[in-house]
């Protein structure tokens, strides 16, 4: 095996959290790369589990029976932990879901000049070469809840997922919050396990 050695030095933080190095004057964008795979059902603060229907093209917070959560459909989410060089932003993740035989990704796109949460059908990449609409950095909710976590958009600082209720629904978006240490419990999501029981 050979081993070589190349010189590079970091150049500029950029927009969206990428360090960029200068190697023959080119500037790279920080990758990911897939390091591990968790099962988690998503909980908002309301104790509700996230229930996506890509049917409806909808992704809601919902209050479900121990039998449907068994079953899992919708709402066993898989959480795609990745590996990064710019770790101070947080825990780069992307999650996917199975709805009867078929694989959903959570990613977000513009609509009519908003940013909306989608979910597509497909796999989530196990390497990710640069920028990505699927990535979302895993940040703690407060210094003094570590067991509750909001996640922000990669590619627009200051957006989190969080929940809207809108016609007795409590709709997954994203949020704008107009200082990152801001607690928004609309924002505050808990990662449980199937065999773990939920207690506020």
């Amino acid at each position: 095996m050979r081993c070589e050695l190349m010189v590079v030095c970091a150049v500029q933080l950029g927009e969206n959290l990428c360090l960029y190095f200068a190697d023959d004057d080119e500037l790279e964008c920080d990758a990911f790369s897939k390091e591990k795979t968790l099962h988690r059902f998503l909980r908002n603060v309301n104790s509700q589990v996230l229930v996506v229907q890509p049917d409806l093209n909808m992704a809601a917070f919902e209050d479900v029976t121990d039998q449907e959560m068994k079953s899992g459909s919708g709402m066993n989410f898989c959480m795609h932990c990745y590996k990064t060089t710019t770790p101070s932003a947080g825990m780069p993740v992307a999650f996917s879901v199975r709805v009867e035989d078929k694989s959903y990704y959570m990613c977000c796109e513009e609509e009519h000049g908003k940013m909306i949460v989608r979910f597509r059908e497909g796999e989530v990449p196990k390497d990710i070469p640069g920028e990505s609409n699927i990535i979302f950095f895993k940040k703690t909710f407060t210094s003094y809840s570590s067991k509750a976590f909001k996640f922000e958009y990669s590619l627009e600082r200051g957006m989190f997922l969080a929940f809207e209720e809108e016609d007795s629904l409590r709709k997954l978006i994203l949020k704008k919050l107009p200082r990152e240490d801001e607690v928004d419990e609309t924002t505050k999501i808990t990662l449980t396990s199937h065999n773990e029981r939920y207690n506020l």
